[in-house]
């Protein structure tokens, strides 16, 4: 028995949602570890449908949920949740949901100079979700972010909201918009305090006790590796460490506590907001995968970029995330294409490289090239052994699986949880 981390393999929106669903009956414990709620999980639970941001994905399963101190947490958003997810029939209680009481709060000001930021860059924005995540992030690195341990002395919390307000203000005034007031966040917050306060424990302590009862913990990431703040496509990234590593970190237990990294991959590629994109399809094809894949956001609506599988990009997020095995996802939104395709290596420059270099010029310039695959028309919607995929659909995961030296543990073909065919139970096998 081990425990497990969930991490997206690509540029987030791969299907997480529904694999720590589906896992979630195998854990005791779910975690959430970094981000805020500017990411997405859709969860399909018989006739009901949860949206959720912030959650961990195992409440809906009544699981006992985490929110760890590598989150940041807009206190109005959660309770938002809450109440959508509680008049939905599940339970949300204290004794359900464990919230770091070390956690930095994403505040107003924060979405105000996140979204000041996007209008000044103009054509070079990063896509931000507008909702304060990177400033959020930037004040908790630059030691004057408010946490959530601070709405229990509202002395200091005014104190550090009028220190903070008094750096971000220079921002707004210079860039034309109204300051912000640091009393009006404190009342504010003061209001919001006990529906908070009452969620938030030492999660490390927690965590450590689950460890010593042998308690199985799935810890849930946010968006994908090549988001990741170090090792994505920088700087169109999030403003968090999106690797497994971080499921140590951004939840308080040692690195000695994980066990298998499972990596989510879509059986082609998605991004949604700015960034190089080296397999994206402008094109018939790629309208196609996005209406048969309806590819919008969970989070902003935003329709999503699509292309072919890169394996060159999962190759490395598999290496830099320490991924053990891959979940695919959404195979059966390729059925039907007559051929189909996958990057292999890049050229750049007039030569072949075989990974995604750093630099800005290089992401941008780097042209896919491709191996062609033929397609298959049967059905692979529902299917939940692998004796009822197309030879040619078997044919697809087993070059993917050569090329990004990483095997297929779980192959989802459907939004339904239990159209999954499992190769390998990433907690005992």
């Amino acid at each position: 028995m081990r425990n497990v981390v969930v991490i997206g393999a690509q540029w987030g929106d791969e299907g997480k949602g529904k694999i720590v669903d589906w896992l979630s009956e195998r854990a005791d414990v779910v975690v959430r570890f970094q981000g805020g709620h500017n990411a997405g999980h859709t969860l399909v639970v018989g006739e009901k449908t949860y949206k959720l941001s912030l959650l961990p994905s195992g409440i809906v399963r009544e699981k006992l949920s985490v929110i760890g101190s590598g989150v940041v947490v807009d206190p109005q958003a959660l309770l938002n949740e809450i109440n959508v997810v509680s008049d939905q029939g599940v339970i949300i209680s204290p004794e359900k949901l464990i919230l770091a009481d070390n956690a930095a709060l994403i505040l107003d000001i924060h979405r105000r100079i996140d979204k000041a930021r996007e209008v000044i860059r103009g054509t070079k924005k990063i896509g931000t979700t507008g909702r304060g995540i990177g400033p959020a992030y930037e004040d908790k690195v630059a030691r004057r972010a408010v946490r959530v341990s601070d709405l229990n002395d509202p002395e200091e919390l005014l104190t550090k909201l009028e220190e903070q307000f008094s750096y971000h203000n220079i921002f707004l005034k210079e860039a034309g918009e109204e300051l912000a007031s640091a009393r009006k966040t404190y009342e504010d917050l003061m209001s919001l305090a006990p529906s908070i306060l009452k969620f938030a424990q030492p999660v490390w302590r927690r965590l450590d006790e689950f460890r010593h009862a042998d308690k199985r913990i799935l810890f849930e990431g946010a968006q994908g590796v090549m988001l990741d703040v170090d090792h994505g496509t920088y700087p169109y990234v999030t403003s968090s460490n999106t690797v497994a590593g971080q499921a140590a970190t951004g939840s308080g237990t040692g690195p000695t506590t994980i066990g298998y990294v499972l990596g989510i991959t879509k059986a082609y590629t998605t991004r949604v907001g700015s960034g190089p994109f080296p397999s994206e399809l402008v094109d018939s094809v790629g309208q196609k995968l996005g209406e048969r894949g309806h590819e919008f956001g969970v989070v902003t609506g935003r329709k999503r970029r699509c292309g072919w599988f890169d394996a060159v990009m999962v190759k490395q997020a598999i290496k830099t995330a320490g991924i053990s095995g891959i979940a695919l996802t959404k195979l059966d939104v390729l059925d039907g294409f007559d051929e189909l395709k996958v990057c292999y290596s890049y050229e750049l420059d007039g030569k072949v490289i075989d990974h995604f270099p750093s630099g800005m010029r290089q992401q941008a310039a780097v042209k896919p090239i491709y191996r062609t695959l033929e397609g298959w028309s049967e059905s692979t919607r529902g299917a939940r052994s692998w004796s009822e995929l197309p030879g040619n659909a078997v044919k697809y995961i087993r070059q993917i699986e050569e090329l990004i030296e990483a095997p297929v543990a779980l192959l989802s073909t459907s939004p339904e949880r239990d159209d999954t065919i499992l190769v390998k139970d990433p907690f005992t096998d």
